[in-house]
């Protein structure tokens, strides 16, 4: 095997520990132990969590005390909601190991990139790489976790640094990141919120209200009648996202309300648009518009 093929097999990290062993963490891990199998990995997480994360193959060691979960880590994934994921920040930094390297998978990036500077950089020792893998299903837990959920998927990094001036322990997550298959896309903070308010975020809570107005609209109390009884296939795809619980949603819009708002305002008067426009051919113009994007973003994947 050529020197450089060798190198591209070995693991970036020794030992890792995922902080919240559920979709993502899951995931995580299923995907890092496909590819090294040998690789430490523990997990850290309530105890019935741990034991299904362990039946499922993501994680080799359970540790119900954070301490202990990082203190060999060279590599500390945290997925967790935003809020959990901050508290956890300051017992973190005092347990990692100075060349640690931490790094979050929160689907919003400004409150938790803030409070780990102040964090980190007070703590002299452990880096902080915000993430956000922008990959994930409706239905939570690690039972729904799967080993290619990253694979062809964009992987947000939160880095100021340029590419000659990023430090070894991130160049290490990119190559582990391209190496589960994933794409990786840099941009600060600020960038991922509003761009992830208006892609992520928005489409989440069209599909939410969508299934409001079904329901509402619906005959049966169970959604069984008239208009639902009629729905085919395009319904069900555009209120897929509406099978997401709501804990997973609850601290991205608590943390991204002003994007979140904003978003919601642009959509609000493209429909006020759509309206005035029913019986005139700029109708056509709009489909043929929207035609074009789903068309780019068939050929993105």
């Amino acid at each position: 095997m050529p020197a450089d093929q060798a190198e591209s097999h070995k693991p970036a990290f020794k030992h890792i520990a995922i902080l919240g062993t559920g979709l993502i963490g899951g995931s995580f891990g299923l995907a890092v132990r496909d590819r090294w199998p040998a690789l430490t990995i523990t997990g850290w997480d309530r105890a019935d969590v741990l034991d299904r994360a362990c039946e499922a193959g993501a994680i080799a060691v359970a540790a119900t005390d954070l301490e202990s979960a990082v203190r060999d880590a060279d590599l500390i994934y945290v997925a967790l909601p935003v809020h959990a994921a901050m508290e956890m920040l300051p017992a973190i930094a005092r347990a990692a190991r100075p060349a640690a390297l931490i790094t979050d998978a929160c689907g919003t990036k400004v409150t938790i990139c803030r409070l780990a500077a102040k964090v980190f950089g007070e703590s002299g020792g452990a880096a902080f790489l915000g993430g956000h893998p922008v990959a994930g299903k409706e239905r939570s837990g690690v039972e729904n976790a799967s080993k290619d959920l990253f694979r062809g998927s964009r992987y947000g990094l939160v880095t100021d640094e340029s590419e000659g001036r990023r430090g070894e322990s991130v160049e290490k997550f990119v190559a582990l990141v391209k190496a589960l298959g994933a794409i990786p896309v840099f941009c600060d903070a600020e960038t991922h919120d509003w761009a992830t308010a208006i892609v992520s975020h928005l489409p989440q809570l069209v599909s939410i209200a969508l299934a409001g107005v079904v329901q509402d609209e619906t005959d049966e109390t169970d959604g069984t009648g008239l208009p639902a009884l009629l729905a085919g296939t395009g319904l069900r795809d555009m209120a897929r996202l509406a099978g997401s619980p709501y804990d997973v949603w609850r601290d991205i819009c608590l943390t991204n309300t002003t994007n979140i708002s904003r978003a919601l305002d642009r959509l609000a008067q493209h429909i006020d648009y759509l309206r005035a426009n029913l019986a005139t051919r700029e109708l056509q113009t709009e489909f043929e518009s929207a035609n074009r994007l789903y068309k780019t973003l068939r050929e993105m994947q």
